[in-house]
């Protein structure tokens, strides 16, 4: 039997999980869209740290490993200062 699900059938329980974490956090008293705001800057800080050490290091085909590790270094940094 083949138990794959379609495109539409995974779009679907996907918003049913959108929509339970916005539930969630109803619940918790926290805004959803400034959490994501939040997470989507999070995130960009981020995307542009590594590919500013990419650029640095004249990397131009890096390795998923590599990126991680520019990823990891990222974190590390905001933990010490938030980057801009």
């Amino acid at each position: 039997r083949d138990n794959t699900l379609s495109h539409e059938q995974i779009e679907e329980e996907l918003g049913d999980v959108i929509f339970s974490l916005t539930n969630l956090s109803r619940f918790l008293d926290v805004n959803a869209e400034m959490a994501l705001r939040s997470t989507i800057r999070k995130f960009d800080r981020r995307f542009r740290h590594v590919e500013s050490r990419l650029f640095e290091n004249n990397i131009k085909d890096p390795s998923l490993e590599t990126m991680d590790s520019f990823w990891d270094e990222a974190k590390r940094l905001e933990k010490k200062k938030p980057l801009s």
